[in-house]
């Protein structure tokens, strides 16, 4: 492909993230039946999961998405959210599953899901495709958990460097050379 010589391996093929996928729409389906379920994709990198995801799920659902940012000086997070794009929807009353692409930091999360409290959800919960525990700075938890990775760049299926990278339809490592680490 493309972009295959700037990746130093390849984490996840597209047979296993497809797997996956099912295996976490299962999850969904079970758990959620009988639910007024909302499906929150968190954009730009969880536009693949959530496409693969929602086909997974096999109840009547609805979808929407946000666009957020983390903010401060600097490149690192400083714990406020700006919301990009709101929800279309009111979540009053609603089971809102967020997914995300990676789960990372925690802190993004962490405000989000207390701004979305304050619109009074049935439930919040959180589907991540990626876990990477040894980068989080706030605890928070997932209920649906795809793969838990090592402290590592990955970028593909969604994942980007430099708005690079999402169109793979594979995870890879990217190659430090790449991206100056």
């Amino acid at each position: 492909m493309f972009y295959d010589n700037d990746i130093k391996e390849v984490l996840f093929t597209e047979e296993q993230l497809k797997g996956k996928m099912a295996e976490l729409g299962a999850s969904i389906t079970k758990d959620y039946a009988g639910k007024d379920l909302l499906l929150v994709s968190i954009l730009k990198g969880s536009v693949i999961v959530m496409a693969d995801l929602m086909r997974e799920v096999d109840l009547p659902a609805q979808i929407d998405f946000m666009n957020v940012s983390s903010y401060g000086a600097g490149t690192e997070t400083k714990g406020s959210v700006k919301i990009l794009k709101d929800l279309d929807v009111d979540i009053k009353g609603k089971d809102v599953l967020i997914v995300e692409d990676i789960l990372d930091s925690g802190v993004t999360l962490h405000n989000l899901i207390g701004m979305l409290e304050q619109r009074q959800p049935a439930s919040i919960e959180i589907c991540t495709l990626f876990s990477k525990p040894a980068r989080r700075k706030v605890e928070v938890e997932a209920k649906y958990i795809g793969y838990e990775i090592p402290d590592a760049f990955i970028v593909g299926y969604g994942l980007d460097y430099a708005e690079k990278y999402r169109n793979l339809p594979y995870v890879g490592v990217l190659k430090e050379e790449v991206y100056g680490g």
